[in-house]
């Protein structure tokens, strides 16, 4: 077989015919990047995002589609190609079309698309933020960011961020001194935090409370102590 050098020799190994002969590598892994074809069938994921009426009069579907790439080998990945989103209120319909075709086009890029839960999270409303089921949430378009957060963990691509087990033990010991001090009816309805509790900035939860001289988070762990 003859094969054609089209490129400058910087070095070169001699083999003997006493050593092994390895099958030559081929890098035939697909990844994802903008030229895949997309495939007539697609698996998907819809979520329900309900929001205070002040916000949406509607609920919003949120359908995040997602491709196979290397089925069937070591090499199989999923990851998200595209989204839609989808609402009875036209209230939003110019921004929401906008930005479904700019995340599907960053999902279908390819690449660490990660980034993008962190820069939808980041928009605040100049009207102010709502709480949504104990959790404060600056917008809504940071709602959408929590949603692909959620799909981004369920296939794999964010892991779940956890507490070591200093950081278990300590949120364990001071939720149960406060548990003993506290009533039932003093508990914060729907979140089950003291109703005096401060806002968390790390994990957005009105759950920051003071103890032993120290402001500690019962919902993340985060003490300003360290």
């Amino acid at each position: 077989m003859v094969k054609k050098i089209d490129r400058k020799i910087v070095a070169y190994q001699v083999k003997t015919r006493d050593e092994p002969q390895q099958p030559p590598v081929q890098d035939d892994v697909v990844h994802m990047h903008e030229t895949v074809l997309r495939p007539e069938r697609l698996m998907g994921t819809t979520y329900k995002l309900k929001t205070p009426e002040h916000v949406s009069e509607h609920s919003l579907f949120i359908t995040i589609n997602d491709i196979i790439l290397n089925e069937g080998t070591v090499h199989e990945t999923r990851r998200p190609f595209e989204i839609f989103i989808n609402s009875k209120s036209l209230e939003h319909y110019q921004w929401i079309v906008a930005l479904t075709r700019i995340i599907s086009a960053v999902f279908r890029k390819g690449g660490d698309v990660t980034f993008l839960v962190e820069e939808l999270r980041s928009v605040f409303d100049p009207k102010g933020g709502y709480w949504n089921k104990g959790k404060y949430v600056p917008s809504l378009i940071a709602e959408i960011g929590n949603v692909i957060e959620t799909h981004l963990t369920e296939i794999g691509m964010l892991k779940v961020a956890g507490l070591d087990e200093h950081q278990q033990a300590f949120l364990a010991d001071k939720q149960a001194e406060l548990q003993a001090r506290q009533h039932a009816d003093e508990q914060q309805a729907g979140s089950g935090f003291p109703p005096g509790a401060a806002l968390c900035y790390k994990c957005h939860s009105k759950a920051l409370v003071q103890k032993d001289g120290c402001m500690t988070c019962l919902n993340c762990g985060d003490s300003k102590c360290g």
